[in-house]
């Protein structure tokens, strides 16, 4: 959990980030995203306040997913028909970097003050195929806490996560949530399936400084640049989570992480049912003033939790020396250290079980 100078995250060059951003994009199937970010290699020589930004950037650009953020702002002009030049690129007609990096030149200089507010905030992608990990891990701890849960989201974005009870599961074979849900999560399950253990989720409510509001469609069309173009199912799924938030929109407070964590601890828990706080893909993004305040806050609540009102910790982060998506569990009363259950795909495409 400490905060690891020297590496990557935050030595690394503009031009570094850019190129490993753009790796990353097609190491994970999204070739499409992947030529857009190495395009800013171009973009940051642009005589353009987005290209002058981007060449400056004031902070660690691999930790702030600086690529990603103007990603999105290309992917909405085209979501949004802002500018047809864009539509060859991502209909995977236009393949060559040149090419790419020409266009979207071309679309920077027109759309300059339409693209530049894109680089103000982090990336929002509220991926929900990562909640297998959060469902798996939850199936893991029922045996060990209890099979009722009081779930709490830090970074919970537009709430797709704060919604897992109404979603369906096949995690390996192993079914969970409502057979009827018009959305169901099944990732390719790397492993032994996770354990078959009765899960229910009795409350489960979020936070985020930035709450998006799925409801509204400007902010849910927001929300689908954050989605990779590459992958259609993941915007089709979006579409059908949407849907369900009109019906009931999730239970979401705008606030900072510690400062509602440490809310929420302070709340009177229900005998019997296990307290978790989970988060996905989001400790990075969190100040790390808060990400220490949070830290102390759940290590002095698991001090005095009980077997009648056990507490927990799920968390899908990177880890920033492998790069790679870990899940990790921590409950008490229970072990002093955290305990890794798998890996996963960046966006739950899957899950690597490790847990026994």
């Amino acid at each position: 959990m400490a905060d690891t100078s020297g590496d990557i995250m935050g030595t690394a060059s503009i031009e570094q980030v850019i190129r490993w951003q753009a790796e990353h994009g097609a190491r994970n199937d999204a070739p499409i995203t992947g030529r857009i970010c190495l395009a800013l290699q171009a973009l940051m020589h642009s005589n353009t306040a987005t290209g002058r930004r981007i060449a400056t950037w004031p902070g660690a650009a691999m930790a702030d997913a600086m690529p990603l953020r103007l990603a999105a702002g290309f992917h909405f002009l085209h979501l949004t028909d802002g500018d047809q030049r864009l539509a060859p690129i991502y209909a995977g007609e236009v393949t060559a970097q040149a090419e790419v990096d020409a266009i979207l030149l071309a679309v920077m200089r027109d759309h300059d003050a339409e693209l530049l507010p894109w680089l103000d905030g982090p990336p929002q992608t509220n991926e929900a195929g990562r909640s297998a990990s959060i469902i798996a891990a939850l199936a893991w701890l029922s045996s060990r806490t209890s099979p009722r849960f009081e779930l709490n989201e830090l970074g919970a974005s537009g709430g797709c996560n704060t919604m897992i009870d109404r979603y369906a599961y096949d995690l390996g074979g192993v079914r969970f949530g409502p057979e009827d849900s018009p959305v169901l999560i099944k990732p390719e399950w790397r492993g032994s399936p996770p354990p078959a253990n009765p899960v229910e989720i009795i409350a489960i409510s979020g936070c985020d400084q930035a709450p998006i509001d799925l409801t509204d469609n400007a902010q849910a069309m927001r929300l689908k640049s954050y989605v990779w173009p590459d992958n259609r199912y993941r915007l089709e799924r979006l579409e059908r989570i949407i849907e369900l938030a009109c019906e009931r929109p999730p239970t979401l407070t705008r606030a900072d992480a510690a400062d509602w964590l440490e809310l929420r601890l302070a709340e009177p828990q229900v005998a019997g049912v296990t307290r978790v706080f989970f988060h996905s893909i989001v400790w990075q993004y969190i100040a790390p003033a808060s990400r220490a305040r949070i830290e102390a806050a759940m290590t002095a609540a698991g001090a005095r939790a009980t077997r009648e009102h056990p507490l927990a910790w799920i968390m899908l982060e990177t880890n920033r020396q492998s790069f790679r998506h870990e899940l990790r569990v921590r409950y008490w009363p229970g072990p002093e250290d955290w305990t890794l259950l798998g890996e996963a795909h960046a966006h739950g495409a899957w899950v690597s079980w490790l847990g026994v």
